[in-house]
């Protein structure tokens, strides 16, 4: 589940990670507010006006702004408001912003060369241990930093078993070119973070920046922050943290019947059950010619319902063209898969592209006779070649 940066900087801060003093807003009146309370807090004499959108790139497209007066925050809070942002991340059409963080100001006035590290923590799956993974070219596209200067990068490789250890927490500093206090702070940094990422069961933690200030302070200035959708029965504060706004309507949809969506940009819709053969079938789609529309898992437990739900789904994609349902019985039965076949047909009325139905494994037979017992225009395969092979035709 991705949060919002002001949340991620919040569970960093349970954890004793610095990070800048900041209040979300959500109006330009509640922004020159926070700036306010900021200001009496910290001293602040600067301030960070940021949109809070689920993508990064944001400096770029003109969602982060320094202001250096009460009357620039409430400017560039009306600015940023309600402004559609187009970053890398989010693709052509953008997204609209509906809050803001307004943030202390870490850049003293009069310091030249600030220092900006990169830092993220993730699961290696090749070590099946932690990856502290960080860089001193902080504040830039780590893609472009791996692609240009690979041996600015460094890895700590953390077993999940005894956790980071003070050799490793002091071996990312040196690394990093720290010494004296900012050594010192470096190392409690890392150390904090660790432990944040782990106790939160988090799946990614990317600081980019992390910032040192000309007084030796190790700061997060930016934290992106994704937690594992499977613990989150662990953290129910953390779940409240959700923001539907951010999130595809579809896969939010398909979340309410438990269905495994990811919208993709293809012309063929997918309904499968098991991720394995999703795969499979996505696969067999793109090498007959085709594009997949879409990831759909069904699960284990489909019925009628489920599969009516998925069907509603796929249909709400303009650019899907043919929709290839191939289903394996093992414990979903083939029988309840047609009848939710034939179900949404009769509630969702005619549907105007061609439904390839690839049936195998527990009732099939009986599934079969369902299916071409109810009048239904749909074509039936047996072998994946062969339902891929008549999207392909029907397609085109």
């Amino acid at each position: 589940m991705n949060i919002h940066e002001f949340q991620g900087k919040q569970i960093l801060k349970q954890f004793g990670v610095a990070v800048p003093a900041g209040e979300v807003a959500h109006t330009p009146e509640e922004a020159y507010e926070a700036a306010q309370r900021i200001k009496a807090e910290t001293g602040a004499r600067t301030w960070a006006v940021k949109a809070q959108i689920h993508a990064g790139g944001r400096g770029k497209g003109g969602g982060v702004k320094i202001a250096r007066s009460l009357d620039e925050v409430k400017t560039f809070a009306k600015e940023i408001l309600g402004m559609t942002l187009v970053t890398h991340q989010t693709g052509p059409e953008g997204k609209r912003v509906h809050k803001i963080l307004i943030e202390q100001g870490i850049y003293y006035p009069g310091e030249s060369d600030p220092q900006e590290f990169y830092m993220s923590i993730l699961l290696n799956r090749e070590t099946g241990k932690n990856l502290i993974m960080y860089s001193t070219e902080g504040g830039m596209d780590i893609e472009t930093v791996a692609e240009k200067t690979p041996h600015l990068i460094f890895r700590e490789d953390i077993d999940p078993n005894t956790g980071i250890l003070p050799f490793q927490a002091r071996r990312i500093a040196f690394n990093l070119g720290l010494s004296g206090q900012a050594f010192k702070q470096m190392v409690k940094f890392a150390t904090s973070l660790y432990q944040a990422y782990e106790k939160s069961d988090s799946s990614l933690f990317e600081i980019n920046p992390v910032f040192k200030t000309s007084d030796n302070l190790i700061i997060a200035a930016d934290a992106k922050v994704n937690i594992d959708d499977n613990a989150l029965y662990r953290h129910a504060n953390y779940a409240a943290m959700r923001d539907l706004n951010e999130e595809d309507p579809a896969e939010v949809e398909a979340g309410k019947f438990n269905l495994n969506f990811i919208k993709l940009d293809g012309n063929v819709g997918c309904m499968v059950n098991g991720a394995g053969l999703a795969m499979a079938t996505m696969d067999i789609i793109k090498l007959s010619g085709g594009e997949p529309a879409n990831f759909l898992d069904v699960g284990g437990t489909a019925n009628a319902q489920t599969v009516e739900a998925g069907f509603r789904i796929i249909l709400k994609d303009p650019s899907v063209k043919a929709i290839l349902i191939n289903i394996f019985g093992g414990i979903v039965r083939c029988d309840r898969v047609a009848e939710g076949v034939v179900e949404a047909y009769r509630t969702i009325g005619h549907i105007n592209i061609p439904v390839i139905v690839r049936l195998q494994g527990t009732n099939a037979e009986e599934a079969k006779v369902l299916i071409d017992g109810s009048g239904l225009e749909v074509h039936s395969a047996i072998t994946l070649q062969e339902a891929a092979s008549k999207v392909k035709e029907l397609v085109n």
